[in-house]
């Protein structure tokens, strides 16, 4: 199988995972978004923007599902614009439906790995790259693609444990990811304790 029918399986697969959680458990809920508790949607945000000072900045939200971390970023930082990017519809027009009046949030319908995102300061990345994928090394590409899209940092949160092999979602140990980023940057940060088999990579720019 190509690599393009590869990227199709795997996004047809990450789509119907959706759909099945919004049937089941409502538009616009957290449960439908994959975080089985609020409060550790709310862990993830914390310390995803402990990575600088956003003021001022701006600020890409890969995968950015209803756009939950713009309010949670408003409370701390102040004059930064926020880009959401979401390939899910029904997961965007909840995020649109909520935040249209803001007028520093753009709000992008696509991959954000394979679409034209915009430059910007920090890319933040919460939940959006624990889904398992046939191709081993996709998320290696993929924080290697965000770092570039970045002029400041990129942070970013992936599970180290708590998934059975039949599910979506993947593991990963924390080494592995933190020594690839090192071949990225001389400066990288390795946050855990936050959560339970959770763990944030902060990769800054040389």
């Amino acid at each position: 199988m190509d690599e393009e029918l590869i990227n199709l399986a795997d996004t047809a697969r990450i789509f119907q995972y959706h759909k099945t959680l919004i049937d089941r458990y409502g538009t616009g809920t957290t449960r439908a978004l994959g975080w089985p508790k609020i409060e550790g949607q709310w862990a993830r945000f914390d310390k995803l923007s402990q990575i600088g000072d956003l003021s001022g900045h701006s600020v890409l939200d890969a995968g950015c599902g209803h756009a939950d971390l713009f309010p949670f970023l408003k409370k701390r930082f102040s004059s930064f614009t926020y880009y959401g990017c979401e390939q899910i519809p029904e997961l965007l027009q909840v995020a649109t439906q909520r935040y249209k009046r803001e007028t520093n949030v753009s709000l992008l319908q696509g991959d954000f790995l394979n679409s034209t995102m915009p430059v910007t300061d920090f890319v933040l990345a919460s939940g959006s790259l624990t889904y398992r994928h046939m191709d081993d090394k996709f998320v290696y590409n993929a924080i290697e693609t965000l770092f570039a899209n970045c002029r400041i940092a990129l942070g970013f949160n992936l599970l180290s444990g708590g998934v059975e092999a039949s599910t979506l979602l993947r593991a990963y140990q924390p080494d592995d990811i933190l020594n690839f980023c090192r071949t990225l940057s001389k400066t990288v940060q390795l946050q855990v304790g936050y959560w339970p088999d959770d763990f944030t990579v902060f990769v800054y720019k040389d």
